[in-house]
């Protein structure tokens, strides 16, 4: 904490801090990607094509997988890994119901039924000791999400899966760049699912997502897949979609995946200087990394509120101008579409208490410490209020 506190917030009262700052980074980088993206509307190649199949081959050697295929969302790159195994009406598919809702989302699109798992409380990734009780013999697919941006225990995960020969489709829709035990994940399991909405710490300018995989057979059936199942072109032996990647999408990330170290660094400073600045505060628990967790990439700082004040310093942080939000307040097994999966209060618990108590504050690249400074303050005096 900054020793004049009182100080600090009198200078910085009106000093607005978003929880997440775009235009900062494409103003930094503007000059790199406008002129590409001229030239590629000069060329009016907009689907799929050269820039697509870059940025695949990239984005894969990047994550330490053999092959990438680019769809159009993170939530696409989740189905189509479904649709890929063939997972449908009667499979079910281990999760979390600590997540965004996607990850839940494409397995009941399938006609699959999802089957949750709680948390582990330190890390908010799926709790593995708990997974094998919920195995049936109807179970045909895992999907572990590296919440945050850290790593799930993949060693443990790929060791049950292997186990009951399940197939393993990691979320990693916040954790490009993160590793378990100095392995990138995505890499993994047979399917690893990316995005790059602009949130993300490797963004685009709209939906963007990719599938990676290292068995060949199934990189190519997900591109067949990902083009109305067509291969040759108007014939149709499977039933896919339009998940087709843009190609103006694919050169945004082209142009940015050079910078994305140089940011995934920043968060991780930025991390380090919050828990400097929590240090010692009574009532926050600060995040924890893992031991396999050996690359952190932060996509989001997200402390827990454990005096039940959570609500009052979500509201008082936006009331004086700093962004904040809760990922995730309401867990999927109590979201009403879910229902009829039959889940209930008090199912899992520690889902239910994250939802409760945590809180995600700004942790951008380009954060400053006076805003850091001014996050911290601002936090602290509405704990003791």
């Amino acid at each position: 904490m900054p020793t004049n506190s009182v100080s600090l917030r009198t200078k910085t009262t009106m000093m607005q801090i978003p929880l997440l700052d775009l235009k900062q980074q494409f103003e930094a980088i503007q000059d790199e990607i406008m002129p590409s993206l001229a030239k590629l509307c000069a060329s009016q190649q907009f689907i799929l094509g050269p820039k697509v199949e870059e940025v695949e081959r990239r984005i894969a050697e990047y994550c330490q997988a053999a092959y990438g295929c680019g769809v159009t969302s993170g939530s696409d790159a989740l189905l189509v890994s479904l649709m890929a195994e063939q997972i449908g009406a009667g499979d079910e598919v281990i999760t979390s119901p600590y997540t965004f809702f996607a990850t839940a989302g494409a397995i009941c699109r399938t006609g699959a039924k999802p089957v949750f798992v709680d948390i582990d409380p330190v890390t908010y990734n799926i709790d593995v000791t708990q997974i094998e009780a919920a195995i049936t013999p109807k179970t045909r697919a895992i999907i572990p999400v590296h919440l945050y941006g850290q790593a799930a225990d993949m060693d443990a995960i790929l060791a049950i899966a292997q186990k009951h020969g399940l197939v393993v489709v990691e979320d990693a829709c916040q954790a490009i760049g993160a590793e378990c035990r100095g392995r990138r994940v995505g890499a993994l399991g047979e399917y690893g699912c990316l995005s790059f909405f602009p949130s993300k710490n490797l963004g685009c300018f709209g939906d963007g997502g990719m599938v990676l995989a290292n068995d060949e057979k199934r990189a190519a059936r997900l591109k067949i897949l990902r083009n109305h199942g067509m291969a040759p072109q108007y014939h149709h032996h499977l039933i896919g979609s339009n998940f087709r990647l843009d190609a103006l999408q694919a050169e945004v990330l082209l142009k940015k995946l050079p910078h994305l170290d140089d940011w995934t660094a920043a968060r991780q400073k930025n991390a380090a200087d919050y828990d400097r600045l929590f240090a010692g505060v009574d009532g926050i628990a600060l995040p924890v990394e893992a031991a396999w967790s050996t690359r952190h990439v932060r996509n989001q700082y997200v402390i827990r509120i454990v005096n039940g004040r959570r609500d009052v310093i979500w509201e008082g942080l936006k009331a004086v101008g700093i962004g904040c939000a809760v990922y995730y307040p309401v867990p999927l097994h109590l979201q009403e579409c879910f229902t009829s999966l039959g889940y209930g209060p008090g199912d899992f618990p520690e889902s239910e208490r994250a939802a409760l108590e945590t809180l995600a504050l700004p942790i951008f690249p380009e954060l400053t410490m006076e805003q850091k400074e001014r996050v911290a303050a601002e936090v602290i005096r509405l704990l003791k209020a």
